[in-house]
């Protein structure tokens, strides 16, 4: 490590990742009571996690520039302090409307969480260590999902959706002061002279082209899977608000944690030996995750004790990604622009994929589900048909998932003839 004050920093990061996504995730565990409260079809409930990743990806790059250029401590305090906020406020809404601004405004302050933590834990720790710390960052991606899914499905079943949101707010209230009782490291500067020339830097490299490509695709099949999945087990295994959160909840923490510690171990093992070795270990989790996920969803109503682990399974290999492939940008990427990078990669990211998996995923039901019911002959779109359409919908994930395989493999190639680690900066 780079500094001695890199384990307790790293430790207080990742928590900050933890709460970033337990709050993120907090309405997936509740689609279900809200979606009966406010009368919402699918493609409303898809498009508040569209709207939220959209401003989340547009305030992305100005906060991402600050977590380059400004003071990271009060940055990264401030940006809690207001997600944390507005994730309180959400459950009071009245109203879709309402609901939906919370989250819009829980978007622009979780915007700061990655870029500030990026560039921070590229000042910590050398290269042969770069895999393990991001990937240990980015192992909070599954840790806050199962914490959100197995305490807010609960929570919402037995207190409402308003405690729920209410709860994942809490947690502000100790990380706040724990992130400014910090002492960041000496900041590297090299390769920040300008937002400009720093941008048109980064627009020549092209294997990060394709890891932007890669970016949105991950986040597609995982934002929809994440999205769905406790309504997945709701409506087609037969499983309650509860029950369905707490395995996806628990499933999805294992999975994740042990991909996340695969990712580390062997993606810094391998880039002793190539440069691009993180971004094919990416490309071969993913294509090997599209195997499960296309059983786990083929599988009959009222079968989810065999669905849950197989989906598990590839969820864990696609959460391989994030260390792999987050690693690979800052092993690319000038120091001074690593912040920057990663709010650029962000840009595409959610506006190209996340923003649009839950609801495409979310228009892809609805419409099967009138398909459903023209079929069946009813007028109206039963709960039967809404479960059928939800079914067939989710075969977007492994489908993606294989075009994601190929994208990384061809960012792994454009690596292979680029420059070598940190040649930009």
């Amino acid at each position: 490590m780079k500094s001695p004050a890199a384990g307790p920093a790293l430790a207080v990061l990742f928590l900050v990742n933890v709460l970033n996504f337990y709050d993120r995730q907090a309405l997936g565990a509740v689609l279900e009571p809200l979606r009966h409260e406010f009368q919402l079809t699918d493609t409303q409930l898809g498009g508040l996690v569209t709207m939220f990743t959209v401003v989340f990806a547009l305030a992305g790059l100005p906060l991402g520039r600050l977590a380059d250029t400004a003071r990271r401590k009060p940055l990264l305090a401030l940006g809690i302090a207001a997600w944390t906020g507005l994730t309180a406020l959400g459950g009071v809404a009245v109203s879709y409307a309402m609901l939906l601004v919370t989250r819009l405004g829980v978007g622009i302050g979780e915007a700061v969480c990655t870029p500030v933590a990026a560039s921070w834990i590229g000042d910590l720790v050398t290269e042969r260590q770069r895999a393990r710390a991001m990937a240990g960052f980015m192992m909070a991606v599954p840790v806050g999902i199962m914490l959100s899914s197995a305490i807010s499905g609960p929570v919402a079943q037995a207190h409402g959706w308003r405690v729920a949101l209410m709860l994942a707010a809490a947690p502000g209230l100790v990380l706040v002061p724990a992130v400014l009782c910090l002492n960041p490291p000496v900041r590297s500067n090299s390769g920040a002279d300008g937002l400009g020339p720093g941008l048109r830097g980064l627009m020549r490299i092209p294997a990060l082209w394709w890891i932007a490509v890669s970016g949105a695709l991950v986040n597609f099949a995982l934002y929809s899977f994440s999205t769905f999945l406790p309504a997945f087990l709701t409506r087609v295994h037969g499983l309650s608000v509860a029950q369905a959160g707490v395995w996806t909840g628990i499933g999805s923490g294992a999975s994740g944690i042990l991909g996340g510690i695969a990712a580390g171990v062997w993606g810094d093992r391998i880039i002793g030996t190539r440069h691009n070795g993180r971004m094919l270990l990416a490309a071969g989790a993913a294509l090997i995750a599209a195997l499960p996920a296309f059983v786990a969803i083929q599988l009959p109503p009222g079968r989810a004790a065999a669905a849950v682990p197989l989906l598990m399974a590839a969820y864990g290999l696609l959460q391989m990604y994030y260390g792999l492939v987050y690693s690979s940008i800052q092993d690319i990427v000038a120091p001074g622009l690593r912040g920057t990078a990663m709010a650029a990669y962000f840009v595409v990211t959610y506006l190209g994929g996340a923003s649009w998996g839950p609801l495409i995923t979310g228009r892809l039901s609805d419409h099967f589900a009138w398909e459903a019911a023209r079929a069946s002959e009813s007028a109206v779109v039963t709960e039967a048909s809404r479960a059928i359409g939800l079914h067939q919908a989710m075969y977007a994930i492994p489908a993606v998932s294989v075009v994601l395989a190929g994208i990384l493999w061809m960012g792994a190639r454009a690596m292979r003839v680029g420059v070598g680690p940190e040649a930009q900066g």
